[in-house]
């Protein structure tokens, strides 16, 4: 993979390895988690709690009721994409009463994906909003649920409301070739933007 012109904060400079912070977030049971698991490079952290009664009417479960476990803060993992490109992996609780956590997790963060589920997608709104709030570069990650429909990808461009030029990629949150073929999609985004940044100085 070519770097060449490719900034983030903390770069060290010619030689050695870049270390590159990126979210992977979207909405409840949209498989942040397990793409963290399935890909990470080390035993992923995770911050997973038994979902139990105190959560119902609390937690929306349309579509996910089979959902025994939920992230209550964070997951962490990482994974090398060459000798010379390190990317630090940070999952985002999906539940809306954990979002006040979003605004820490994001600091330093070089670009993100958003996970859609198909059958929900109003479920991701919510991370596309916060991605465009923050001024965050993302793709967006339609992990295949076994159930879903396929649908045109503009037609999901047009119902999630995003640009043209954010890259929407299918992929299997279970398996780490698929998931690692999303994290090169997001960095060769982020080296695009790059690019056309430094032609406009």
């Amino acid at each position: 993979m070519d770097l060449k012109g490719f900034d983030h904060p903390g770069d060290p400079g010619a030689g050695g390895t870049r270390s590159v912070k990126v979210m992977i977030a979207g909405g409840f049971g949209t498989g942040k988690t397990t793409m963290v698991r399935s890909v990470s490079d080390i035993k992923p952290l995770t911050t997973e709690e038994t979902l139990t009664q105190a959560t119902v009417g609390v937690d929306n479960l349309i579509g996910v009721a089979d959902k025994a476990e939920t992230t209550v803060s964070l997951d962490f993992g990482k994974i090398s994409l060459n000798e010379s490109l390190m990317l630090y992996l940070f999952g985002t609780p999906g539940q809306e009463r954990f979002w006040f956590l979003w605004n820490g997790l994001f600091k330093g963060a070089l670009g993100a994906i958003v996970l859609v589920d198909t059958r929900r997608l109003a479920s991701s709104f919510r991370a596309i909003e916060e991605m465009e709030r923050q001024n965050v570069p993302f793709v967006i990650a339609l992990n295949v649920f076994p159930d879903c429909k396929e649908h045109p990808i503009e037609e999901i461009r047009d119902a999630l409301d995003i640009s043209p030029h954010t890259p929407i990629v299918a992929c299997d949150a279970r398996d780490r070739a698929s998931s690692r073929d999303v994290l090169v999609a997001l960095i060769q985004h982020l080296q695009e933007r790059s690019a056309v940044a430094l032609e406009s100085r």
